[in-house]
């Protein structure tokens, strides 16, 4: 065990404190506009704020529910998948509640990969990511998506599997790039999983924000079925990020292989709010288009800002957030563009940089969150344009 530990530390620090965490920070410390952690600044549906006041009142959820989640999330969850996508889960066996996407993520990791396992990821990635390959003992293995569009090279991603590599981790829509994948792209990823005997790990927390493309469950793939664990949340979809309400589905020796490790994590959260978003994932499909749509035309507004202001705008297929590009500006460090940005022009943003393992990358490479009130993102764009060259 003192050896170990050791290890651990090893492993773990070179992580140090998040991205997001440094540059929120830095935006409470000098009053600018966030725009660089992804979290709405307005709460979403009142009638699911409602069901979670409700459940609170009538003690439901204020103790501790069952490790699963409880019998009615679960449900609903598996209702989606087969209103959504004709996916059929049994709610006992094949769905499993957590705290939020990230730890459903850790928990996959944690549960599928033996210390010495290569896992493939697109790179740039969600920082939790490498953090978690590396608590799990795995060894992650980027797979560079490159600008202006992001696509995957699945030449290179064929060429990148060997007999190490356990499992690949995928996320469309894809966080920072807005990427989506294909139909095509997917049934060749789906194959080569097959076809090497892999398990997939898929985020899919940005399901609902689709604004070019559609999105495609891997899962729904042939073959996929019984190696694939698909991932997704609430916080993105009905923007109530401090819920941290996720959930995972995938075949019953999968959903039985991350419960394990999910039980030593925080074994169960967010009681009322499981019953909240039950509701919430029964809302019409207006609601979904509409929450789309208006972050679609966010989106748009923020992008002509950014252009506006001289930036290089790689315009995504999904997600909410935009990549951009400071060379325009004479600059090519995007983490000490974005340390200055706030003394600049009153604004926080995210260097691309530090969610990739080749820095070099990404490093000129700027991302902005659009989930914010209008006005906020036209006051931003207007201080932006303080920058134009």
């Amino acid at each position: 065990m003192t050896q170990g530990r050791p290890l651990l530390n090893r492993r773990l620090a070179e992580f140090g404190t998040t991205i997001f965490a440094e540059m929120s920070a830095l935006a409470v410390r000098t009053g600018s506009i966030n725009l660089g952690q992804g979290f709405p600044d307005t709460d979403g549906p009142e009638e699911i704020r409602e069901a979670a006041v409700r459940a609170l009142r009538d003690g439901h959820g204020n103790q501790y529910p069952p490790g699963p989640g409880i019998p009615e999330l679960r449900t609903a969850i598996a209702d989606h998948q087969q209103r959504r996508y004709g996916l059929a889960h049994d709610p006992d066996t094949e769905v499993l509640v957590t705290a939020g996407a990230t730890e459903a993520i850790a928990a996959s990791l944690l549960a599928l990969l033996e210390p010495g396992d290569e896992a493939i990821a697109f790179e740039p990635f969600y920082d939790s990511y490498a953090a978690c390959i590396a608590m799990a003992g795995g060894r992650r293995v980027p797979l560079t998506l490159r600008a202006p569009d992001f696509r995957p090279d699945l030449d290179a991603l064929r060429d990148a599997i060997t007999p190490r590599t356990r499992l690949l981790l995928l996320n469309s829509p894809h966080n920072p790039t807005g990427m989506v994948l294909t139909r095509e792209e997917l049934t060749t990823i789906a194959e080569l999983a097959v076809e090497h005997d892999l398990l997939v790990v898929t985020d899919e927390v940005y399901e609902h924000l689709v604004f070019e493309g559609e999105h495609i469950p891997l899962i729904s793939l042939p073959g996929m079925r019984d190696r694939t664990v698909s991932i997704s949340s609430a916080g993105k979809t009905f923007s109530y990020t401090g819920w941290k309400v996720g959930w995972v589905t995938a075949s019953a020796p999968l959903v039985a292989a991350v419960r394990t490790a999910k039980q030593y994590l925080t074994y169960v959260s967010a009681g009322p709010f499981q019953y909240a978003v039950a509701e919430a994932l029964r809302l019409p499909d207006s609601y979904f288009d509409g929450f789309r749509a208006d972050l679609r035309h966010k989106r748009d507004l923020l992008g002509e800002g950014l252009r506006a202001a001289g930036f290089d705008v790689y315009q995504p297929q999904g997600t909410y957030f935009i990549t951009t590009d400071i060379t325009p500006f004479g600059e090519k460090d995007a983490y000490a563009f974005c340390r200055a940005l706030p003394e600049r022009c009153g604004v926080v943003a995210v260097p691309n940089s530090v969610f990739y393992d080749d820095p070099d990358a990404g490093r000129s490479q700027v991302r902005f969150t659009f989930c914010k009130k209008e006005d906020v993102l036209r006051e931003a764009a207007g201080r932006l344009g303080r920058l134009a060259p």
